[in-house]
């Protein structure tokens, strides 16, 4: 074969700081599209999101030299950034340490 391809699909899953109730239905909607634009913005595909309030579930494809680490990292701190920039909430909001990633 002349040329490489390669789509690695996975779901991605991580939460709130202590498992907090904190993604309100009023606002999650506004969430959603950023972390949309972030996974865009990294040159990755965007499949899907989801969640409930204390948790989200991403489908993505990201190019191999994307570690997927990395991605989940600028994912968690922009999309955090986000929710504190925009002062949904009256204390910081953070994500819980570490995620679960489960390939298709």
């Amino acid at each position: 074969m002349a040329n490489t391809y390669s789509k690695i699909c996975t779901q991605i899953v991580f939460a709130v700081k202590g498992r907090n109730n904190s993604i309100s239905e009023t606002w999650e909607d506004e969430l959603y599209k950023y972390i949309n634009g972030v996974v865009r913005g990294t040159s990755n595909k965007f499949y899907c999101i989801g969640g409930m309030p204390d948790h989200l579930h991403l489908l993505v494809s990201y190019r191999p030299p994307v570690r997927l680490s990395d991605l989940i990292r600028d994912l968690k701190a922009n999309s955090s950034g986000f929710v504190n920039r925009k002062n949904y909430l009256r204390s910081v909001f953070r994500w819980q340490r570490g995620y679960g990633a489960f390939s298709y």
